[in-house]
């Protein structure tokens, strides 16, 4: 027999961590795997965009970011009782690759200069919204951290996630030849 997809269990206002403890929706827990689950939606729609395939390796890269991130939600998911508490599915070198891939896209990339406007190509705009939301989760987990024991390779993780989402964006629109318009604090 095929489950439903609605419990009724959410009505009042709570949800179930994985461990069954029934918490508000709106807790701090909540709020940190919730928005890493709305990066990862973002990511699904930047990944949409058939430019994406344009540079060896981000395409695969992306699809794995993407199964990286369900593990960190369902980590933030389960109360743990150390920082140390293990990240199933995530090591330092997935840290590492990502740092690999923002380094062959940035050698390509002309010096920067200054603030970058958001926007460009369609691509670029999406993977500046995947930067800003990526920078949000982090921000999530960080108060998260000041409640509750956190790996700091989630951080970490994270954090490189808005850089690379940076780098992609200026990539694209200078291997498209779309203009990177400079932020103009007069105007």
């Amino acid at each position: 027999m095929k489950s439903k997809v609605y419990t009724l269990t959410g009505d009042k206002g709570t949800t179930s961590l994985v461990t069954g403890t029934r918490v508000s929706k709106d807790d701090v827990r909540v709020e940190a795997y919730g928005t890493v689950d709305e990066l990862n939606a973002h990511i699904g729609r930047m990944a949409c965009e058939a430019q994406l395939a344009d540079l060896d390796g981000v395409p695969q890269l992306v699809r794995k970011v993407q199964n990286k991130l369900f593990n960190i939600g369902a980590y933030l998911a389960t109360e743990n009782t150390a920082d140390d508490s293990p990240v199933y599915g995530l090591a330092e070198a997935d840290v590492t690759e990502v740092e690999q891939m923002i380094d062959q896209m940035d050698a390509q990339l002309p010096p920067f200069r200054g603030f970058i406007l958001p926007g460009g190509s369609t691509l670029s705009a999406l993977c500046d919204i995947c930067r800003t939301v990526a920078r949000r989760a982090e921000r999530r987990v960080v108060t998260l951290s000041h409640q509750a024991p956190v790996s700091p390779l989630v951080l970490s993780y994270l954090n490189r996630l808005s850089d690379f989402f940076f780098v992609l964006a200026r990539f694209n629109n200078v291997s498209h030849h779309f203009e990177e318009i400079y932020w103009d604090k007069n105007a």
